[in-house]
């Protein structure tokens, strides 16, 4: 049995396709029946998704050493696309179907560059995978659908109120990023679909500005899109993460405001504290480019040459000026896994 309220031919009526069949096709379905099968379909391509973290895990620091969210059976049925943050450095994953069955599942890949995570079922899912959409014909206002997976998963509608590039604290920016309301507090690795039931996003952030920096304070979601997936995948598939990811990191959580880009936490062992970065400082400057957006800040960093070398980073620091040279390293050869993978 289903954790999930499987309203969808209501949720098809609320998404905007009603009709009725041509005079004559009794027998054939109407667009709103055909409407409600094929979100049918991509609510049951949704699973739960859980992971346990290597004990050594750099991320069990922010994110814990259990994690549990969602995933979306895609390619064949053979692989389940979840946010990559669930999976990061784990050693154990297990997917949790609708018929509450739990299936292990061995770690494909994690790509640093779009967030995406990549697992395989162990044994077969039996589970029909998601067609894929475009986010190129989405519209502002538009109705879409969340689902989640797993014993407490659910389905609900929910309203694209922006697409626009966003930075992370976390050393991470995405382009084309979609933003929804309402918020729903179990995001990660949920599904995002259009009306023709077609995967559009993974679930990735709970945010406060959904509506984006000139619209009213809305709390809601951050979507990846899934464009970004399909020039990536086979490379994910086979090498575990795209070329992209192999870039520089420095170790450091940064927020801006009001033009300036300021320092919150250094990660321990990391670049940024062997230079002597510290919360509070200013990062005026990156290898000579001026900082006043976090955008700026990592990608410059990204696009400065090898993923290790010396970065030149210009702060102010109680009014000072100083100048730190830091020597950045490969994010991928930061992260931990299990034996074996």
């Amino acid at each position: 049995m289903s954790a999930r309220p499987m309203h969808l031919l209501t949720f098809a009526f609320v998404l905007g396709l009603v009709g009725a069949a041509p005079a004559g096709a009794a027998d054939a379905p109407t667009p709103i029946e055909a409407q409600s099968r094929a979100l049918q379909r991509a609510s049951a391509s949704v699973v739960g998704l859980r992971a346990m973290a290597v004990e050594d895990a750099r991320s069990a620091a922010t994110l814990g050493r259990a994690r549990q969210g969602s995933g979306v059976v895609i390619g064949n049925g053979d692989l389940v696309l979840t946010i990559g943050y669930l999976i990061l450095e784990a050693e154990q994953v297990q997917l949790v179907t609708d018929d509450e069955r739990e299936v292990p599942a061995r770690l494909v890949g994690y790509d640093v560059a779009t967030g995406f995570g990549l697992v395989q079922p162990l044994a077969p899912l039996r589970i029909e995978p998601a067609p894929f959409g475009s986010t190129s014909a989405l519209q502002r206002g538009e109705a879409l659908m969340i689902v989640s997976g797993g014993e407490d998963g659910a389905i609900s509608a929910a309203q694209l109120l922006s697409r626009r590039n966003f930075s992370g604290y976390w050393e991470y920016h995405v382009d084309g990023a979609l933003f929804t309301a309402p918020a729903r507090p179990d995001h990660s690795g949920a599904g995002l679909f259009n009306s023709r039931g077609e995967l559009v996003g993974i679930g990735s952030l709970l945010v406060k500005d959904a509506a984006g920096p000139d619209g009213p304070p809305q709390n809601g979601n951050m979507f990846v899109p899934i464009d970004l997936l399909s020039p990536i995948l086979p490379e994910l598939r086979s090498r575990g993460s795209s070329q992209l990811s192999r870039r520089a990191w420095m170790g450091v959580n940064c927020v801006e405001a009001e033009g300036t880009v300021r320092v919150v936490r250094v990660n321990s062992d990391s670049p940024a504290e062997v230079a002597g970065l510290e919360p509070g400082d200013r990062i005026v400057r990156i290898d000579g480019i001026e900082v006043k957006a976090l955008e700026v800040l990592w990608k410059t960093l990204w696009a400065g040459g090898a993923a290790e070398r010396e970065v030149t980073l210009d702060i102010v620091r109680g009014g000072t000026a100083q100048t730190l040279k830091l020597q950045s390293v490969d994010r991928m050869k930061t992260l931990k896994s299990a034996q074996g993978i």
